[in-house]
């Protein structure tokens, strides 16, 4: 079986495209798949962790028509003929039986001019309201009311893969949540990620806010390259003795220390709940908005709410209302939440 990915590999989306279409394309190599993936080329692009696994990796050139190509979502109808056209250029009249679109840009419009060049067409998605033309659909977003979400906006024929239990998450994952239970010990390690990119000062703010609570034994942070504050976050961890990380391969190993994570209410939610770990998350883009208000009502993550608004203060206070009772609370719902099987079941339905 020949499967092609088509995805946002750009660190200002986080890595989250990336991370996950590379764990279903590890599940299906495993398979016997032979896949490929298909990339633009673009400033702090993320494709070299897709060559470290081996994957062959074809370049887009710069598309010409620019002017929607600022995370403007999503790209209007000129944009997604060009990328649609440089797409169909690139697979060399090679089709494949299946084709994964992982991308914010790209929606219907884009999909109808690639079906007559692909076997099947599956969109993975975490942004409800575009309208896709494709037979397999996988949104891992929990929702305590949304199994209905595509009905309008997919075939009758497409098939949909709704909730956490098809997250995309490494095999590291379900290796350590083996070995790992219910959290126990109060709050004496959190650990500090909100993005591969640019996280809006949030992980500054969340640093001062923890050294205002003042009751940690242990603090790691996590950044991606691209932070705009990166020496400021590196010296400050310095000063205070904390544990400083630049875009690692270990932050499975990570999570799985922690007793809290202040983060994102984004991809990185999964990881967190297949762990058990419970998270103070913030919002830091449209997309994540919804799913952080879901999953607070669901007693998984504290969601304080848009990180442009949550001062270190706020951070400081939200960490006193974690006693050892909710924090063991919160982790035994993320527990029951997340099992880390998801690529395997989604690579069964493919394959």
């Amino acid at each position: 079986m020949k499967v092609y990915f088509r995805l946002d590999s750009s660190f200002q989306m986080g890595g989250g495209h990336l991370m996950r279409c590379l764990t279903l394309a590890v599940a299906l190599r495993e398979q016997g798949a032979q896949v490929r993936f298909f990339c633009r080329h673009a400033v702090g692009h993320l494709m070299e962790a897709l060559r470290e696994q081996h994957f062959p990796v074809t370049v887009l050139s710069v598309l010409i028509q620019t002017d929607q190509d600022d995370r403007g979502y999503p790209w209007c109808e000129g944009v997604q003929r060009e990328d649609a056209a440089q797409t169909i250029q690139a697979f060399a009249e090679e089709r494949p039986d299946w084709l994964v679109v992982d991308h914010y840009g790209l929606d219907i419009e884009w999909e109808r001019r690639l079906k007559p060049h692909t076997g099947r067409l599956m969109v993975v998605d975490d942004f409800t309201g575009r309208h896709h033309d494709c037979e397999l659909l996988i949104d891992q977003n929990y929702s305590a009311g949304g199994e209905l979400r595509y009905n309008s906006l997919v075939p009758a024929s497409c098939k949909v893969l709704l909730g956490p239990g098809y997250a995309l998450l490494r095999k590291e994952f379900k290796s350590l949540r083996d070995m790992l239970g219910v959290r126990q010990n109060g709050l004496n390690n959190i650990l500090v990620f909100f993005t591969a990119g640019d996280d809006q000062g949030a992980t500054l703010r969340a640093m001062r806010g923890i050294e205002l609570f003042g009751h940690v034994v242990r603090v790691e942070v996590v950044v991606g390259r691209e932070n705009p504050d990166l020496e400021e976050i590196k010296a400050h961890c310095e000063r205070q003795g904390w544990g400083y990380h630049c875009e690692i391969n270990y932050m499975p190993k990570l999570i799985a220390q922690a007793n809290l994570v202040i983060g994102a209410g984004g991809s990185s939610n999964w990881e967190r709940c297949a762990l058990g770990v419970p998270a103070l998350v913030v919002i830091l883009a449209e997309n994540q908005a919804l799913i952080a208000r879901e999953l607070d009502c669901a007693g998984v993550v504290c969601n304080l709410g848009w990180s442009s608004q949550v001062m270190a203060e706020d951070y400081a206070a939200a960490l006193k209302m974690m006693d050892s009772q909710r924090l063991a609370e919160m982790s035994a719902r993320a527990l029951q939440l997340v099992d880390a099987v998801g690529a395997h079941r989604v690579a069964e339905v493919m394959i």
